[in-house]
């Protein structure tokens, strides 16, 4: 019995969460972000507010959901995200992946899909933030290279997508250009989530039988700078490096199954 009642739980408190996360994207939307405007007219400054309060948004989100009782999480490796001008790059395994990042990194900007940028919830947030949306062609990476060597802390997953539940993690080429063509060494970040929830395809209410348990390692950086002149050039060195990547994040994922 003790355990049903706690299953029902979990699929009210997971439903409550995502009510308060969505409504706080839109009071952010439609009260902070035009306040922010109005009161501070530098643009860079107010770029950097913005992120700040959506990073203590998310950093709230995720303890609301660890207080409820919907995950636990454990972090390894945290205080190396406290540099400037990282390229994170991270597997994807769950919807809340860039939640839970953003939540660890005060300054990251991102790469985020073009819709989010329509969504009434997630509108306000990508306009001020000044996120970068994937629909912009060419151009997007060399944006992703000029924001890192601005200091941001960029975060990326190289999937573009949620891993799939089953069949092979596929990798886009696009993260490994933006560090070949910058240079910008890695920061590789894997996320174990167990029992596996809020995957592609499976809707927020099929909790899973426990709450889940997230563990995020930051990885030790990849030099990138070398393997581009092993490469003797870019287009090579990137594919190179995205196969890499895939291997990487593959054992990565296959060892936490195992475990």
């Amino acid at each position: 019995m003790s355990e049903r009642l706690n299953y029902y739980w979990r699929v009210f408190a997971t439903g409550f969460c995502f009510a308060i996360f969505g409504l706080g994207g839109l009071a952010l939307r439609i009260i902070f972000f035009p306040l922010l405007s109005l009161l501070v007219r530098d643009k860079p400054r107010r770029t950097r507010l913005a992120r700040l309060a959506v990073h203590y948004s998310f950093r709230f989100f995720i303890e609301l959901m660890r207080g409820v009782g919907v995950l636990a999480y454990h972090i390894e490796g945290m205080e190396k995200l406290a540099r400037p001008g990282l390229l994170i790059l991270a597997n994807h395994p769950t919807l809340i992946d860039v939640v839970f990042l953003i939540s660890l990194v005060p300054n990251a900007d991102c790469v985020v899909k073009a819709s989010l940028a329509n969504n009434p919830f997630t509108r306000g947030p990508v306009e001020a933030t000044g996120y970068l949306c994937n629909d912009s062609g060419p151009e997007l990476v060399k944006a992703c290279i000029a924001s890192v060597k601005a200091g941001n802390n960029l975060i990326i997953f190289p999937e573009g997508t949620r891993t799939p539940v089953t069949g092979p993690m596929k990798l886009q080429r696009g993260a490994a250009n933006i560090a070949v063509r910058g240079p910008c060494d890695i920061t590789p970040v894997t996320i174990r989530c167990q029992p596996l929830s809020l995957t592609k395809g499976l809707p927020w209410w099929r909790v899973p039988p426990s709450k889940m348990n997230f563990t995020i390692v930051v990885q030790d950086d990849i030099q990138v700078s070398s393997m581009v002149d092993e490469a003797h050039g870019e287009a090579l060195a990137a594919r190179h490096l995205t196969e890499r990547l895939h291997d990487y994040f593959s054992t990565e994922s296959q060892r936490h199954a195992g475990a």
